[in-house]
C-alpha cells in the first residue's frame, strides 16, 4: 500500500516533526520523545495527530496504563514511514550537497505551504454536486468518515478537483461546534461524532477540546468552559462535532 500523497509531501516539508517518529521507536514514550526531540509535549502530540490525520492507518499507538503510567509505540505503518523517512535523509544530504546556490533552498522554502488551520484530514474526492456559482465537494476520509465543503466553481477549476483526487480539507479550531452526540445536525452541516481525548484549560479564552473520530483522525476545536459545563462534557465523554461546508477549506498538491 502507497503512502497518501499529502503524508509524503508532508514528510518531505516537515521533517523536524517526523523525525519525532524515531524518537517514539526510541523513547516508547511521549513525554521522553518529546523531550529528545526538543519538543513541548502538546507539540509532540499536535505533531502525531496531524501524522495520523493524513495516514491511512495510525502511525502512533497510544497504550494506556502499565509501570509507567502508559506510553506509545509506533504501528507497523508508522515503522514504515520511519524506514520511508530514513531514506529521504539520505536523499536530502545528496540533494544539499548539489544545490549550487543557497537561493537555490531559499526558493524551494517559499515555495512550501503552511497553514494556520489546526485541523488538516487527508481525505479523496468521492462527489462534486452544483450548488448555483459553488460547488459541494464530499471527501472520503479514514475509515469511510465523510466531509463536505463548498468552495466557488472558480476554485473548483483552479484546484483541477476530479473524483478519485487526493485533497486536504483545512478546518480552523473555532469552526468547529460540540453538540450533544444524539442531537440533531443542523440541515446542511457536517456532523462527525467521537469521543473527547483530552481537554486543555486556558487561563484566558477558549478551552482546547480535541476529538478523537471512529476512524482515530482527530479533530481540535474550540470551546468556552460554560458550554462544556451545560453539556456536561468531559475527557471520555461522546461528542458531535459540527461545522458549515463554507468553513472547510481544501487544499491540493502543486
Amino acid at each position: 500500500m502507497s503512502l497518501p500523497s499529502l503524508l509524503a509531501q508532508y514528510i518531505v516539508r516537515r521533517p523536524q516533526r517526523i523525525a519525532l517518529l524515531q524518537h517514539i521507536a526510541e523513547q516508547g514514550s511521549i513525554t521522553r520523545a518529546a523531550k529528545s526531540a526538543g519538543l513541548s509535549y502538546k507539540a509532540a502530540w499536535d505533531a502525531i495527530d496531524e501524522l495520523n490525520n493524513l495516514a491511512n492507518q495510525p502511525l502512533v499507538v497510544r497504550s494506556v496504563g502499565g509501570k509507567g503510567g502508559g506510553g506509545a509505540r509506533l504501528s507497523a505503518e508508522g515503522e514504515r514511514v520511519l524506514r520511508l523517512y530514513q531514506r529521504l535523509q539520505l536523499l536530502q544530504s545528496q540533494i544539499l550537497e548539489a544545490a549550487e546556490d543557497a537561493d537555490d533552498l531559499d526558493l524551494l522554502s517559499r515555495l512550501m505551504l503552511r497553514t494556520s488551520a489546526r485541523n488538516q484530514l487527508h481525505g479523496r474526492i468521492r462527489l462534486i454536486d452544483s450548488l448555483g456559482h459553488n460547488d459541494l465537494i464530499t471527501l472520503e476520509l479514514a475509515g469511510g468518515l465523510t466531509l463536505t465543503a463548498q468552495i466557488t466553481r472558480d476554485s473548483t477549476h483552479t484546484l483541477e478537483l476530479q473524483l478519485g483526487a487526493p485533497v486536504l480539507a483545512l478546518i480552523k479550531a473555532g469552526w468547529l461546534e460540540l453538540h450533544p452526540v444524539d442531537a440533531p445536525a443542523i440541515p446542511g452541516n457536517n456532523s462527525l461524532t467521537g469521543e473527547i481525548s483530552e481537554i486543555l484549560d486556558a487561563e484566558d479564552g477558549p478551552t482546547e477540546v480535541r476529538i478523537r473520530l471512529s476512524n482515530q483522525q482527530t479533530l481540535c476545536a474550540l470551546a468556552q468552559p460554560e458550554h462544556l459545563q451545560v453539556l456536561a462534557l468531559k475527557t471520555g465523554s461522546a461528542v458531535q462535532v459540527q461545522c458549515a461546508p463554507s468553513n472547510v477549506l481544501l487544499g491540493t498538491p502543486i
